[in-house]
């Protein structure tokens, strides 16, 4: 009697814990790009809300490259910043252009995934545990999962909206970030790098 009451709890014990999990999850992007091989989604706001709740068990990374951090700041609940890519630069220094899409190119960063590692074990956990990576606005966080799911990675989970969001598609505001993402939250940020929390390799 007393074994089926304790698996009784057991499987209730389960059951939210599986409830509480799908209720912070966003649903499944439209956009194929954003879209990612463990299918773990979360919002800027639950990415946040997450973390105030249990930040000791969960690694939280912003990809983005140094510059994005450096001018733009970086949220204040993140452990460390690790880019996914780096400015692609030429044997004589001088950084490539990307014509199509009028901005410089960017390369996969090589030591992404074991810097990703080496934070997590710095934090006492392990590829079991949830990883929460956050880009720009949520096309490049979804590449770092794919990543790291082929290196073993279970929970990591892309912040589908991202630290500046998407683009307003109408309005005076039309072309900018000010739809959703963690600055236009109002979660926390800043422009006062923690030099800890800094990629520093090249």
């Amino acid at each position: 009697m007393k074994m089926k009451m304790k698996m009784k709890l057991a499987i209730v014990s389960l059951l939210s814990a599986f409830i509480t999990f799908a209720a912070v999850a966003a649903d499944k992007p439209k956009k194929a790009k954003k879209q990612t091989t463990l299918n773990l989604y979360m919002t800027a706001k639950e990415a946040g809300s997450a973390m105030a709740k249990d930040g000791k068990k969960i690694l939280f990374l912003d990809v983005r490259t140094r510059a994005e951090v450096n001018f733009l700041g970086m949220p204040k609940a993140a452990d460390a910043n690790i880019p996914y890519s780096l400015l692609k630069g030429n044997i004589d220094g001088a950084y490539s252009w990307n014509k199509k899409k009028k901005s410089f190119k960017l390369a996969i960063n090589n030591d992404f995934t074991a810097e990703v590692e080496r934070r997590l074990k710095a934090k006492g956990l392990t590829k079991t545990d949830t990883v929460i990576l956050m880009c720009r606005s949520g096309s490049r966080s979804a590449k770092a999962v794919n990543l790291l799911a082929k290196s073993g990675f279970k929970k990591a989970i892309t912040v589908v909206d991202g630290y500046e969001g998407g683009k307003a598609k109408q309005g005076p505001q039309k072309g900018q970030r000010v739809v959703n993402g963690w600055k236009n939250a109002g979660l926390a940020w800043t422009y006062k790098l923690d030099a800890t929390k800094m990629y520093k390799s090249n």
